[in-house]
């Protein structure tokens, strides 16, 4: 995001603040951020980007609320959304927090996982757009708009009840198909031998990092538990009809689950 503020206004001069020094290094020598910054530099700040993992934002977001000027933004990008809200429901700042879900990222973390166009043609989800003071808002949606985002609002419910579906059963997949592949193949020669695009790309999100999506699965886990017995009973279902050798069911069930083929493709039929 900061890569990318940068092509739209090559006025902007970013600060990064990082607890890891090496990533705040990092990042400067990828010209990510123009200075290296502390806390004592929010108070002078038009925007604030807050990507932290979502255990540490609810400790440090009321404490850059408190330090932010009356006519400054700050722009949260947490993957859940709920309590996040509710933490900062009655600072007496709220109106200078956009509470926002882009979707989009990689696998990859740390600075040298920064690439430009990385928004382009993705959804920003927006929850209690109605909380953030309205020229704030038209500065946060400004930005969103240059990056290329589509901007969708929502309620901080119902974000964490779908995405837990689309996103969070989606990360938990993938790292239990890596676990029971690790388990299973002793030999890891064989694994990578053996390894096609469809298992690679099934896995790709088990190589995220844990200390952000743990905290996620944490502060959403009513939902996400909902969602992983769903899948578990379909799970359930499929195992039944291969030991009964009902294949032509199991050529129905695949069939119906073609659609998602149309509707991610943005056609709903």
């Amino acid at each position: 995001m900061a890569l990318d503020i940068q092509q739209h206004n090559t006025a902007a001069v970013v600060y990064g603040i990082d607890a890891d020094v090496t990533h705040a290094n990092k990042a400067l020598s990828l010209g990510i951020i123009h200075h290296k910054a502390t806390m004592d530099a929010l108070p002078t700040a038009d925007v604030v980007l807050v990507a932290v993992p979502v255990d540490v934002l609810l400790d440090i977001l009321p404490e850059v609320l408190d330090l932010v000027s009356d006519t400054a933004v700050v722009v949260e990008v947490g993957s859940s959304k709920e309590r996040i809200c509710a933490t900062v429901a009655t600072h007496r700042k709220r109106r200078n927090l956009i509470a926002t879900h882009p979707i989009a990222g990689t696998e990859f973390s740390g600075p040298s996982a920064a690439h430009t166009g990385l928004f382009q043609q993705k959804t920003m989800i927006v929850c209690e757009v109605e909380k953030t003071a309205f020229s704030l808002q038209e500065k946060a949606l400004e930005i969103f708009k240059n990056l290329g985002m589509r901007i969708r609002y929502m309620d901080p419910v119902a974000h964490d009840k779908h995405i837990a579906y689309v996103s969070h059963l989606s990360h938990i997949s993938s790292f239990m198909l890596g676990k029971t592949v690790l388990e299973k193949e002793e030999n890891e020669r064989d694994i990578f031998d053996m390894a096609g695009s469809g298992f690679a790309s099934t896995v790709r999100l088990a190589k995220s990092s844990p200390a952000m999506w743990a905290p996620i699965f944490e502060q959403n886990k009513t939902n996400i538990v909902a969602s992983l017995t769903e899948y578990i009973r379909n799970l359930e279902a499929f195992k039944a009809l291969m030991v009964s050798d009902q294949f032509s069911e199991i050529y129905k069930t695949m069939e119906d689950t073609h659609q998602l083929k149309n509707i991610l493709n943005g056609i709903v039929q």
